[in-house]
């Protein structure tokens, strides 16, 4: 099975930063944000390449000169960004993605340590056509009070919450008929991966929903929020093994 990085995406939450770095290259210690993921997919076995799709044209070029540094891993290919949509980026792969019977997704401003190898077990039992990473709680980035008749009776600091609905990660899994329901797209300037592709799959039933459980998810769209959430990233980082 191969792991598609998608690391394209124009970083606008990540202003000023963004504009002499992509999101990709965000430090984190001192090593780049999606350095920890490619090290992350290589603690799986069944994981045999790792295709990082970026604009290499323009500031994406700095993961693509990391990366050819003789230190890393030969497992790794990249592919231009086609700046057709989230789901339109996969049309343009050259033949990367025939043969297997799916592969990941991971968009690089993910960080979690997800059990990719379980999940991949779910998603073959819900005989799926994609399987999305989902969370039901959280840990909130601010303050909340209990209020009663407008008097505040309690303070919670960043209290983890339970969600109404399942929110959705960043990280798929998709079988290899995902690409024929992109093509029936392809008509399209951007083909969106959520709302153009999956959205019409669910109403047959055919995505399924991996719950991470307990393990911690972060948003990492700019330095900022990293630097906000340190406690939470070292965490995240020590249960990816890294």
């Amino acid at each position: 099975m191969k792991a598609v990085i998608l690391a394209g995406g124009k970083g606008t939450r990540g202003k000023p930063y963004s504009e002499y770095f992509p999101k990709a290259m965000t430090p984190i210690n001192g090593k780049p944000l999606i350095d920890y993921i490619v090290k992350y997919l290589n603690t799986f076995d069944f994981i045999k390449e790792i295709i990082i799709v970026s604009d290499f044209s323009k500031l994406g070029g700095q993961i693509k000169n990391y990366y050819q540094n003789p230190k890393f891993n030969k497992k790794i290919s990249f592919v231009q960004d086609s700046q057709s949509g989230t789901a339109g980026d996969l049309l343009h792969m050259g033949g990367k993605l025939d043969g297997d019977p799916g592969f990941i997704l991971w968009f690089v401003d993910n960080l979690c340590a997800i059990d990719l190898k379980e999940m991949y077990k779910f998603f073959l039992e819900k005989k799926s056509t994609a399987c999305i990473a989902t969370r039901t709680k959280r840990k909130e980035e601010t303050g909340f009070a209990i209020v009663k008749e407008g008097i505040v009776h309690q303070f919670k600091e960043k209290p983890i919450m339970n969600l109404p609905m399942s929110e959705c990660l960043g990280i798929y899994i998709l079988g290899k008929g995902i690409i024929k329901n992109i093509k029936a797209k392809s008509k399209q300037k951007e083909i969106n991966l959520s709302f153009d592709i999956l959205q019409e799959l669910s109403k047959n039933g055919k995505v399924s929903s991996y719950d991470i459980g307990n393990n911690q998810w972060i948003d990492a769209d700019s330095p900022m929020k990293l630097d906000r959430n340190q406690k939470e990233v070292k965490k995240i980082i020590k249960q990816m093994g890294l």
